[in-house]
This record gives structure tokens, C-alpha cells and sequence, in this order.
């Protein structure tokens, strides 16, 4: 019996044919040690199980704390990650964690728009989301994934009176992501706004804005190690479990 000659397609367009010369790309390879091209290896430091606290709450406000210690800095900045749905698009922007929360419930929380950001628009649709932290300085990184809950207005306003007013003001005037003619328009806003509350002391939390919650159902703590042998472990918790599992994972 004959049996047909397998079909083989390729789809390599000219326009992103690839090419072992290396003087066509805009970046190649880079390093901190341009004569070998070769890539800073990590050298600072080790992860053993043995190290790990029993739930990754208490693990991570270990290592921030070590992070501020060690002079990392603005250690709580994060990338949050977000997907549309259903299209798929992921987005992704640094801000800053401003709460850890320990209880059986709680999760990573961050305060952003949350009406007209690009962010709010991903979660109205899917709300899955992701957290990660790079600390460069120890050659570490933590990533978080999990649920988004929205904070009610009175948690996110007990964060809100902490800013400084012009940020205050800020939230207020701010439809964040939206098209501008430009910074009159934004600065027009920002001076409406602080006609609407002057001499208020007190602000209250605008309703476009507020905490994020991220509640994990993830957390995994890297350490760099040489030649990217890296050491990674992993929590996890299935749903309805008190318990966290927690396992090494390959580099």
C-alpha cells in the first residue's frame, strides 16, 4: 500500500526571513559586556525548601522587607497583566502594590482607574490578572496569578486620604487612557476639579476609582542562580483548600 507524500507547508514571509547577520538588528544579544555578548549570569544568592515560610503571604512580606533593607529600589513596583476577552489581547503596565493582606480572603492590592483604564476594560471582561516583581539588586522575581476583586469605597478611601492632594485632585480629573486634544484639556480638568473641593480638606474616593485586589491562586519566588539554573518554587491552592502545596519547578 502506497501512502500519500505528507504535505509540507512553509509560511516564512521574505519581509521577517531570518538571518544570521547580526549587523541587520536594531538589538542583538545584549550585555553588559559588549566584547563577549554574553549575558550577566546570577550570582546572589540561593532558594532551598528548606527557606520557604509555610503560605506565600508570609513569604513574600519576607522578602519585601529584605528587599527594603538591601536598599532595593521603589521595591513595591509591579507589573500588573491583564487579558481582554474574547479576543485575548493582553496589556500589561507598572504601578505599585500598596497592600498585603494575610486573612483567608486576601490578596495583593494595588489603586488604579477603574472606569475608563485600559486595565478596568480587560477586568469587565475577564477577570483573571497577574503581578510581577523584579528585584534586581538580589536577582529576584515573584510572580503572582489569580482573581481581581474590586475594594469597596470605604476600604479605598482610607488609602485615598494618604495621597497627596494634587494627587487626589488628580484621580478626579484623570479619565485615564482616554484620547486627549491635549494638556490643556487635561489641565482644564485638573483645575475644575480643584474648584469643585477647595478649601476640603477631606476628598472623597472618586467612583472611577479604587483598589484592585488580586487574590491569588499562585505565587511563585525565583531566584537567579548561574548559567539560568535558576531556583523556583511554586504555591498553589485548589479551591476550598486551606492547605498550600508547594513545589519546585524547573528552571
Amino acid at each position: 500500500m502506497r501512502f500519500p507524500t505528507p504535505l509540507i507547508r512553509t509560511f516564512a514571509s521574505p519581509a521577517r526571513k531570518m538571518t544570521s547577520d547580526s549587523t541587520s538588528k536594531l538589538i542583538f544579544a545584549p550585555s553588559s559586556d559588549p566584547a563577549t555578548r554574553q549575558a550577566a549570569q546570577f550570582t546572589k544568592g540561593s532558594l532551598d525548601l528548606a527557606d520557604l515560610a509555610p503560605d506565600p503571604f508570609q513569604q513574600f512580606a519576607a522578602w519585601f522587607a529584605h528587599a527594603h533593607a538591601c536598599g532595593v529600589p521603589q521595591a513595591e513596583a509591579c507589573t500588573l497583566s491583564t487579558a481582554q476577552l474574547p479576543s485575548g489581547r493582553v496589556s500589561a503596565r507598572v504601578l505599585y502594590l500598596k497592600e498585603l493582606e494575610a486573612r483567608s480572603s486576601g490578596g495583593f492590592v494595588v489603586y488604579s482607574n477603574t472606569g475608563t483604564s485600559r486595565k478596568a476594560a480587560d477586568l469587565r471582561t475577564n477577570r483573571w490578572a497577574a503581578l510581577t516583581f523584579w528585584w534586581r539588586e538580589l536577582e529576584r522575581q515573584v510572580r503572582v496569578e489569580g482573581t481581581v476583586e474590586m475594594l469597596a469605597p470605604e476600604e479605598s478611601q482610607v488609602y485615598f486620604d494618604t495621597r497627596i492632594r494634587g494627587s487626589r485632585i488628580g484621580a478626579w480629573a484623570s479619565e485615564q487612557s482616554t484620547v486627549l486634544r491635549g494638556r490643556e484639556e487635561l489641565e482644564g480638568r485638573v483645575k475644575d476639579a480643584k474648584q469643585k473641593f477647595e478649601g476640603q480638606e477631606s476628598i472623597p474616593v472618586p467612583d472611577h476609582w479604587g483598589g484592585l485586589r488580586v487574590v491569588p491562586e499562585s505565587v511563585e519566588f525565583w531566584q537567579g542562580r548561574h548559567s539560568r539554573l535558576h531556583d523556583r518554587f511554586l504555591y498553589t491552592k485548589g479551591s476550598g483548600k486551606s492547605e498550600w502545596t508547594i513545589e519546585r519547578l524547573s528552571p
